[in-house]
């Protein structure tokens, strides 16, 4: 297995570059790849995904190797990225694969926490922010990491990744609403739908994150069969 995830690991950093993605944060599981990341292009995160998934296939000699399309949200900077950020790095400890998410290697925490860098890593200016050294920055970091996520915060990022509507404040999802979103800005309320006319909706939340960072960052997992 090690061998295998230090080959898709290499092409996650391979592919990112190829397709304009900037990784915040990342994650790599048997189960799952997880991202924190900011498309530079309205295709780049799936582009991303689907080429990774081209190269598994072709290395194990197998069909599709990711069960159905990747499943993502939109986090609000300021707000959001951080437990977000937190809660991709530690899905090695929700997996009981590590009790230490600094030492599982196939992922971003080790250098978030003071570890080795990693070139391909992006880091998000939720983190920048987070301290005025970068010793500063990883001390409180992995403080936060120990500290673990609220079961609060470790729920909303879950239940709005697997509905796949935004995560923020009010005024954020207003600001998502008002603009053309490839996504429902936040859980439909119960009922008959209302008809709406949204041309060009996919397009609209990916370029306005790719003009404007404060539109957020995404999260994405992937899966396979």
């Amino acid at each position: 297995m090690a061998a295998l995830f230090d080959r898709v690991a290499a092409w996650l950093a391979d592919e990112a570059r190829m397709h304009g993605v900037a990784l915040h944060g990342w994650t790599l599981a048997p189960d799952q790849l997880l991202l924190l990341a900011t498309p530079a292009g309205s295709n780049g995160l799936a582009g991303l995904l689907q080429a990774i998934g081209r190269r598994l296939a072709a290395h194990l000699r197998s069909g599709p190797v990711f069960q159905g399309r990747y499943r993502s949200t939109l986090v609000e900077p300021g707000a959001w990225v951080l437990p977000a950020q937190a809660w991709v790095e530690t899905l090695p400890l929700r997996q009981a694969l590590t009790d230490d998410a600094e030492q599982w290697r196939w992922s971003s925490a080790a250098a978030h926490m003071g570890g080795a860098k990693q070139p391909f890593l992006h880091d998000h200016g939720d983190y920048w922010a987070y301290g005025n050294t970068p010793f500063d920055r990883q001390a409180k970091y992995r403080r936060y990491i120990l500290a673990g996520l609220s079961s609060r915060d470790a729920d909303a990022i879950g239940r709005a990744l697997q509905g796949q509507w935004a995560l923020g404040s009010d005024s954020f999802l207003e600001m998502l609403g008002g603009g053309a979103a490839s996504r429902r800005p936040a859980a439909a309320k119960r009922g008959r739908p209302r008809k709406t006319v949204a041309p060009a909706m996919e397009a609209g939340v990916e370029n306005a994150a790719q003009k404007d960072e404060s539109s957020g960052p995404e999260t994405a997992v992937r899966q396979p069969p």
